[in-house]
């Protein structure tokens, strides 16, 4: 089943409600605030433990660069002049 864009997977118990399962994201979420949960497996252990096995995906990186004086992400705001002149500026490479 799908629970907030996460794909979950519960195993050996029997009718665990959204709620619940909710719950435990978030719990999972407290510890690690920058990522997002991809995959979650919700387990029976002895008594009533539970097992919780997830994967995280990594927040998306966003380049900044600073042209003529300005911090940037994309030049989508940029008029032509200044597109332009980006695009004039020698590129310097890592050897």
């Amino acid at each position: 089943m799908v629970v907030n864009g996460t794909d979950v997977t519960v195993k050996g118990i029997d009718n665990i409600s959204e709620q619940e399962i909710l719950a435990y994201m978030n719990l999972i979420h407290k510890d690690n605030q920058r990522d997002e949960i991809e995959t979650l497996e919700i387990s029976a252990e002895s008594g009533d433990n539970v097992a919780l096995d997830y994967t995280l995906r990594p927040p998306q990186f966003q380049r900044i660069r600073r042209i003529t004086g300005y911090l940037v992400g994309t030049l989508d705001r940029f008029n032509n002049a200044k597109r332009a002149e980006e695009h004039d500026r020698v590129k310097h490479g890592l050897h």
